[in-house]
């Protein structure tokens, strides 16, 4: 199973957000998107989403960024993976033009098991786990130099 772009980049820019503590300066979509090496108009698609699931918080104006929230710090990874990419099936059984195996096939079911497996496999993972001791150094560089 590979994650879409929108997640991937979802989970990078939670990660380094993830990293900040409360005594330095909030970062903006723009400094964000440098340091993950990512276009501002994905990062700026992907804040609103995050916002909305109430993983992180905006602020605007002086003082103003980007922070994570404590629910996206204690956020199992399975679950906002499953938020991220949504609950459609890993196959296009029901695309244009249908399969014509869907209606006797046991590989949907098969295959709907096996993503709920991925998915059920990152659960017990958060976002404070993902950002601890071997990846932090790598994050807390990306803070003080962005990706030319």
């Amino acid at each position: 199973m590979r994650l879409t772009k929108f997640t991937d980049l979802a989970l990078r820019v939670t990660m380094r957000l993830a990293v900040i503590d409360g005594a330095e300066e909030l970062p903006t979509s723009r400094e964000v998107a440098a340091s993950v090496a990512a276009p501002y108009t994905h990062v700026a698609k992907v804040v609103s989403r995050l916002q909305h699931l109430g993983v992180l918080e905006t602020r605007r104006g002086r003082g103003g960024g980007l922070e994570i929230t404590g629910v996206g710090r204690d956020a199992s990874v399975g679950w906002l993976v499953r938020q991220l990419e949504g609950a459609d099936d890993v196959v296009g059984c029901d695309d244009e033009p249908p399969c014509p195996l869907r209606g006797a096939c046991r590989l949907r079911g098969a295959l709907r098991d096996a993503q709920e497996a991925f998915y059920s496999s990152l659960d017990p993972l958060t976002v404070r786990d993902l950002v601890g001791d071997s990846s932090r150094p790598v994050l807390l560089q990306l803070l003080t130099s962005p990706p030319a």
